[in-house]
């Protein structure tokens, strides 16, 4: 394994870059109450990406979350996942350590340009 996918803090900071998405129940660890995590998987907010891009005003409409809660939560989702812009060569880095898995023909895996790369979900949005 590289260096980068063993530390998941980068040069620049405590922002985690991750290739899977992350459940919702790791937010406890940056000090998120356990009764604000249940409430947002309730609700169903079940991973920290799906907090991450979801305005205040939707997780202030989730029972007993509060704007300073709303706030907290999204500050510490925000350290975790990255939002903001990515160069070209990030993404690589991030694509190079992904991992391939071939169809079980060659003929295929060639028609494909090699093999299959296995991506998140949240990789394949636009």
């Amino acid at each position: 394994m590289s260096e980068h996918s063993q530390n998941p803090q980068t040069e620049e900071g405590d922002e985690h870059q991750t290739s899977a998405p992350l459940l919702v129940s790791k937010l406890e660890e940056a000090g998120i109450h356990a009764n604000d995590i249940k409430k947002l998987n309730d609700a169903g907010y079940h991973t920290i990406e799906s907090v991450a891009f979801a305005s205040k005003k939707n997780l202030v409409a989730i029972k007993g979350i509060s704007d300073q809660k709303a706030d907290r939560i999204l500050a510490e989702a925000h350290k975790i996942v990255p939002l903001g812009f990515q160069s070209a060569t990030e993404v690589h880095a991030r694509r190079s350590e992904l991992v391939h898995i071939t169809t079980g023909s060659k003929q295929l895996d060639a028609l494909l340009g090699g093999k299959i790369c296995h991506v998140p979900l949240h990789d394949l949005a636009p």
